[in-house]
């Protein structure tokens, strides 16, 4: 008999704090104390397109998640090495029908983040390197001479740098 009821006291036990775990908000409050406004620059830089269409999935929802916990997001995002071809509008024929369905991501991303105030950028040293004509850049991006540059001085200004690559 003892040990049943041990064995209950246990099970409830683990249900209890279980249930407290499941029930406590997930948020970043210890992080943003006392914080009105974010300011961050997100260096972006990838070899494939997959990748690249879903970091841009995951940063509107970090924009999402500031709003959620009344937080004002500044954010600017800055495009370099390889991602920039897959920003461009004209694509190569058999490389977008194999990837289609993220370069559309990637396009619907770019509206949705300028939409939301989101600063995007692209390297005009990358556009150059990887023979991307700079007018095929979606209107809602902006080319800088220099995505280093561009880093620095966001910085310089108070941007605090997310490196994703």
């Amino acid at each position: 008999m003892k040990s049943i009821a041990k064995i209950l006291f246990f099970i409830t036990t683990i249900v209890l704090f279980n249930t407290s775990i499941s029930a406590q908000e997930i948020n970043d409050k210890a992080s943003l104390n006392g914080i009105k406004e974010a300011k961050g620059v997100f260096l972006i830089d990838f070899t494939d397109v997959k990748t690249t269409a879903f970091y841009l999935k995951i940063i509107e929802g970090t924009h999402a998640g500031f709003i959620k916990q009344d937080v004002n997001p500044d954010l600017v995002l800055v495009f370099i090495g390889k991602t920039v071809k897959y920003l461009s509008t004209q694509q190569d024929e058999a490389f977008e029908m194999e990837n289609e369905e993220d370069l559309n991501s990637i396009q619907n991303s770019i509206k949705n983040l300028a939409k939301l105030g989101v600063k995007l950028e692209v390297c005009a040293v990358a556009t150059k390197v990887f023979n991307i004509d700079n007018k095929t850049i979606p209107k809602e991006m902006s080319i800088v001479a220099d995505g280093f540059i561009s880093l620095i001085g966001w910085q310089t200004q108070g941007y605090k740098l997310v490196p994703i690559f």
